[in-house]
This record gives structure tokens, sequence and C-alpha cells, in this order.
């Protein structure tokens, strides 16, 4: 009898070793390796295997032969945000990863799409692996979706789904979720590191060789990483992540990879009685019931994706009562917040060392780019001298380790969004100046530009 190979796997990354190991050498994770046995090569071992289908594979062609406007292979899924969020639309014969925390909305999400598509014409398949079709049909009907034509299956065979597809040639499939699918062909057990990338492996031929655009939902760990080894993500060709608490409406759709459009694209849903609705006016959600004339808030703006978004900084300082000072953000580096609290310190001559500093971004945003330096520089002066910001105040600029305020991008799409919603007063980089003064504002807007923090502060806070 021949003797049985094992390897090890690392359940985070996917690494691979001939023995165990207690920390992970590629992801520094502990206790993640798994011992899985290693199945033996045999020659067409599948039909889910085989280069057969209606695609076109093993060719050499022209590239200029293949040429097709986005137009024709882009299907609208009926939700304007997820379209904006995957570049336009599906791309026919695309495998799409969507990820999130348990109860945030990514089943709701993708029978709602599942429901719009089935009406446009497109025959759908929804696979669950966790979900009886009676489960699925009570939240179609709490969700009042329309069932359409949709075809409902409840397996987590994978050979099952493959004949499924080669048989009824669907032209869209949801898979919830693929840490339950399993191949007869592997040993081990569901959600393992083989069987998630096998399967996977499996659904992306499918989906190349047949024309189906593949719909994946993943389980995500605690610490936020879809759950499984990270080859998933390189395998796929977008990946979506659900973000938001379960506790509050607003959830956030993010791109973090797509090969077909922009990445860190965003697009942000309301979960309501009728499911998950699009939001419209992302800045004016971000800024609501927003407090006026309150000392420790500033507002600025981000560049998600193409989109610019209004936001609300909050800071509060209160004295401490501990020997080293407490610095805590939401939303909002730490470590970038010390940086800006130190600059305040050697350039304002302000002793911020005694008090203790709480940063919030208000509505569950985080903030990944410097625009907001300034933006967070004022919330903290404005909570330390008990004064607030005028009254629709924008203020953008990045911080320099000298007090100067560097320049930010796209200036004109952030002060063009900040006049549509009636900001009246903008504060900019002095770096700006030549590309915003193009712009034709209104005679109410008054944009000034500042070089230095402290002429920054002047404007903010002169009598």
């Amino acid at each position: 009898m021949a003797k049985v190979k094992t390897k090890f796997f690392c359940k985070e990354c996917g690494y691979e070793s001939s023995g165990w190991m207690g920390k992970c050498p590629s992801c520094n994770s502990w206790n993640s390796l798994v011992e899985e046995t290693i199945e033996p090569e045999i020659k067409g071992r599948g039909s889910w295997l085989q280069a057969e289908g209606k695609g076109i594979r093993g060719e050499v062609q022209a590239l200029r032969e293949l040429a097709a406007s986005e137009d024709e292979v882009r299907v609208k899924s009926g939700n304007p945000e997820l379209d904006r969020v995957l570049g336009g639309g599906f791309v026919r014969a695309s495998l799409i990863l969507v990820g999130g925390d348990p109860g945030i909305g990514k089943s709701t999400l993708l029978l709602q799409v599942s429901s719009s598509l089935s009406q446009q014409g497109e025959d759908v398949l929804y696979v669950s692996g966790e979900e009886s079709a009676q489960q699925i049909r009570m939240r179609a009907d709490r969700l009042q979706l329309d069932p359409g034509e949709i075809k409902l299956m409840t397996t987590t065979n994978f050979e099952a789904i493959a004949d499924e597809i080669k048989a009824s040639k669907v032209d869209f499939m949801v898979v919830d979720s693929i840490q339950t699918i399993y191949s007869s062909e592997l040993t081990s057990a569901p959600g393992s590191v083989s069987q998630v990338r096998e399967t996977t492996a499996g659904l992306l031929r499918l989906a190349k060789n047949w024309g189906v655009t593949i719909i994946l939902l993943g389980h995500v760990t605690k610490e936020g990483a879809i759950a499984g080894p990270r080859i998933l993500e390189h395998m796929v060709d977008t990946v979506l992540y659900f973000e938001g608490e379960t506790s509050q409406n607003l959830r956030i759709l993010r791109c973090v990879k797509n090969r077909f459009g922009n990445t860190d694209e965003l697009g942000i849903f309301e979960m309501q009685e009728q499911g998950l609705v699009p939001v419209a006016n992302p800045s004016l959600a971000m800024l609501a019931g927003r407090p006026v004339a309150v000392p420790g808030t500033a507002v600025s703006s981000l560049i998600e994706g193409t989109r610019p978004i209004l936001i609300e900084i909050q800071a509060l300082l209160s004295p401490s009562h501990y020997q080293q000072a407490t610095r805590m953000s939401q939303g909002f580096d730490r470590l970038r917040l010390g940086m800006i609290m130190a600059i305040i310190e050697k350039h304002l001559k302000r002793d911020l060392s005694g008090f203790d500093c709480y940063l919030n971004v208000v509505g569950g945003l985080r903030v990944r780019e410097t625009a907001c330096d300034l933006a967070v520089a004022a919330a903290i002066f404005s909570s330390l001298e008990e004064k607030s910001l005028p009254e629709q105040m924008l203020v953008l600029g990045e911080l320099g380790l000298s007090g100067e305020i560097r320049s930010v991008s796209f200036p004109e799409k952030r002060v063009q969004e900040a006049e549509r919603l009636g900001w009246k007063k903008i504060i900019l980089p002095a770096s700006a100046e030549e590309r915003v003064s193009q712009l034709n504002l209104g005679k109410d807007v008054h944009v000034f530009y500042a070089g230095l923090l402290e002429e920054a502060l002047d404007l903010l806070f002169a009598k």
C-alpha cells in the first residue's frame, strides 16, 4: 500500500510546509498550520477539470480581433451603488468574491440582485449550502422581492453544481458560501484550505469555459479578513468587502480588487425593511444630525474611488488623570493622530501632554488619505480652546512636520461637491489655488488659501 503523503497548510495565507511549525513564516500567524492529505494526480480526475465548454480555450488569436466595447460586456445589477463599485456592472464570465461579517447583509443584497437580474431576463441560479430552499423563499417574501425565474439549489457538493451549470447553462450563479462547498475527489473536510482552493479553482474554470458570472460569498475572520487562504483573493476577478456595524443602518461596500474597474471604489447602503437600499447622497447621510456651533467638530472631504464624500471629524480633549495621556481614534490612524498633535505642540506652542485625546470619524468611514490632516488639527484645537468653527466651513489639507499645509488630490472635485451641498466657506492649501480658481463657483462661495497651520487657524478662529 502506497504511503499517504501529507503537507501542512496555513489556514490564513495558504503557505505550504512539509512539517508543522508554531508560527507561519509567511503571515506570522500562530497555530494556523493544519495537516492535510495530498491527493495523487489522476488524469481526467473530474469533469470539472476538463477544457470543455462554450468558451474559447487553447487557441491563439489576435488581440485586435477580440476588441469589444465595455458597454457590450457589462450587465447592470439593478442597484446603482453596486454597479458603481463594480465599475459599471457585472462582466460576463467573471468570478466575484463578497466578504463581510455575519448578519451584515451579504445574502440579502445578493438575493435582491438575483431578483433584479431575473427580471431583466437573465438565467440565475442561487446555490445555498447554509439555508434550505424554504428559508430562502421566506427571506424573499420578507423583502417583498419578485422571485421571477430564479432557480434554487441547496447543495454543498461541487460536482452537482458543475453538472447543473453544464446542463442548464445559466448566466449568473450565487454561491452562499464558498466555505461550505466541497469536492468528493478530496478527502479533506469542507472549509479546509485544500477544499476552498480546489473548489474555487473549479468554479473559476466553469466561469471562463461556460461564460457564467459567479458570485461567491465568503466568511470573515475576527480580524476582518476573508476566511481561508489568501490565494482565494488572488484567484478571483473582483473582491468586495462589506463594512459597518450590524447595530447601525448604514452599510459600506468597498472594492479592494477589480480587474475590470477602479479599486477602492465605495458604495453606501441603508438597511431597511425591504433590504439594502442605495444611499443616493452619501455626504448628506454622513452629516445628518451634525451639531452646529459645538467645539471639537470639523468637516472635511474624502475621495473614495472617483467620488468625493463630506465627513465630520470630532475631537475631544479632556484633562488626563494618568501619568501617560491616552490617544484613541476611531476611523483614523492613531499614529498619525500622535504626529498631528506633535505638530500642534511644536508650532502653536501648546502643551497637550496633560490631555487625553479621543478622535472619531462619524459614520463608520475610515480615513485612508492625508487630506483630512488639517481638519483633525482644527477639531483638536477647537476642543482645546472651547471655540467652534464657523458654520458651513470645509477644511482640507495635509500637514507637514514643519507646519506647512501640503496639496491634496482632486481639490476641484471636493470643492464642487461642497458647493453642491451648500457649503459657503472652504479652506484649501495654497498650492491648490491655480486649479480651483479656474472653477466657475457661485458668488457666495468663499475659498481661502493657507500655506501654514498658523494661517489656517487664524482664518478659522479669527474674531
